[in-house]
């Protein structure tokens, strides 16, 4: 079974770096399927994401930005927040715009593909890796896999009793938890 992980986690990877080098690359990807990762380096004002390519430029619309983001179920700033961070993607264009290749990329395909093939196989008591993404008050967020959020509540955090979740954890921080349960839409 094909691992899905937080972001990040395989852009360095020497397979990523092999399908991004090109754009002949990037369609072997397309053609196969992949997830893959990139930096993005931009939010423009219609808040489809830039990602840097090495041959090109690669952009997600915003409908294509987060799972939800099309009905209104997930916010802009899903999209605003991925700025100077890297993202997963699929290819699912490449095209020729004034002199420069265009990849259209989408970061809900590969979250799609996330939930079915890994996130809903989950069951209880399995441990899988996570990074924190966001501290909150009431508990931690972390990335499961292909950006897709989950929440440790603080009293799942620790054993003994902590004020906040930044006295366990940072923002960053690649962490393995425990499925406690799963929910039809978490």
């Amino acid at each position: 079974m094909k691992k899905y992980l937080p972001e990040g986690k395989i852009f360095n990877s020497p397979e990523n770096r092999y399908y991004l080098q090109s754009e002949r690359t990037m369609a072997e990807a397309m053609a196969q399927g992949l997830t893959l990762e990139g930096h993005a380096v931009l939010c423009d004002s219609e808040h489809n994401i830039i990602v840097e390519l090495p041959f090109g430029k690669g952009i997600i619309p915003r409908s294509e930005g987060a799972i939800g983001i099309q009905e209104g179920k997930t916010k802009d700033i899903a999209l605003l927040s991925r700025v100077n961070k890297t993202v997963c993607f699929k290819v699912t264009d490449i095209v020729h715009e004034k002199g420069e290749v265009i990849c259209r990329l989408s970061r809900r395909l590969a979250q799609e593909e996330c939930i079915e093939r890994y996130i809903s196989t989950l069951t209880s008591g399995d441990v899988i890796p996570a990074k924190v993404t966001h501290l909150e008050p009431f508990g931690c967020f972390v990335d499961i896999g292909c950006g897709l959020p989950s929440l440790i509540p603080i009293d799942a955090i620790s054993v003994s009793r902590i004020t906040h979740p930044n006295d366990r954890f940072f923002n960053g921080q690649d962490i393995y938890a425990v499925v406690k349960s799963c929910d039809e839409d978490r």
